[in-house]
């Protein structure tokens, strides 16, 4: 399984396009992640979570593109030469590439199999948490984005609105993911991340002079 492992990061490292969000890191944590998933859960093909973990942002589209939600079949697509090079079998490409597709929040593709759930589960777990917190930072700034809007940070008398402002962004997705999750064992792990958030949000109020709002802790 190593062996295979690292013909999977070698591939990636060559071939994928990087951006603030999504590296090399990101998908050894996501790999991490899945394996905790699927030995909680009893359920998966390992050999087709690895493949699915290191090939599910192969072609990375930039967040803002308006192709963005076409990214996950691309990188399916993109994932069945590489596999068929690596020896795996029709069935096993068929359900990387199927976990691949579906992992993706901006595809909204119906999730059929354990091993797509559990995948999905991972790379949305990675969105939240400690790691969450500093990648949602590292895009926001590569996009040019205030952390808050300064006259009302938590959106209190204003729609929420997370093209301008990183802490939106939080309130319209990342603080509802646990709500999505998939798996038992992904949604414990999100529970545990998402009271990380709200502690953080909670020290960020105080330090602009504020009162949390209670929708914010959901």
């Amino acid at each position: 399984m190593e062996a295979l492992r690292a013909a999977l990061r070698a591939n990636v490292t060559a071939e994928m396009a990087v951006d603030p969000g999504h590296d090399l890191a990101h998908l050894d944590r996501v790999w991490v992640t899945v394996q905790a998933i699927a030995k909680a859960e009893g359920r998966g093909d390992i050999r087709v979570l690895l493949a699915a973990a290191y090939l599910h942002d192969l072609v990375n589209v930039p967040k803002n593109s308006p192709d963005r939600a076409n990214a996950s079949r691309m990188s399916a697509a993109a994932a069945a030469p590489v596999l068929a090079g690596l020896g795996f079998a029709d069935a096993e490409i068929a359900k990387a590439q199927h976990a691949i597709a579906a992992h993706s929040y901006s595809a909204a593709l119906p999730v059929e199999s354990i091993e797509a759930a559990i995948l999905r589960d991972a790379d949305r777990l990675d969105a939240i948490g400690a790691i969450g917190i500093a990648r949602a930072f590292r895009v926001s700034a590569g996009l040019g984005q205030a952390i808050y809007d300064p006259g009302d940070p938590f959106a209190e008398g204003r729609e929420l609105d997370d093209g301008p402002f990183a802490i939106d962004h939080w309130r319209i997705k990342l603080l509802g993911l646990r709500d999505g999750m998939l798996t038992d064992a992904g949604r414990a792990m999100a529970e545990t991340r998402l009271s990380f958030m709200q502690d953080y949000l909670r020290q960020l109020a105080r330090e602009l002079g504020r009162d949390l709002p209670e929708n914010w802790l959901t």
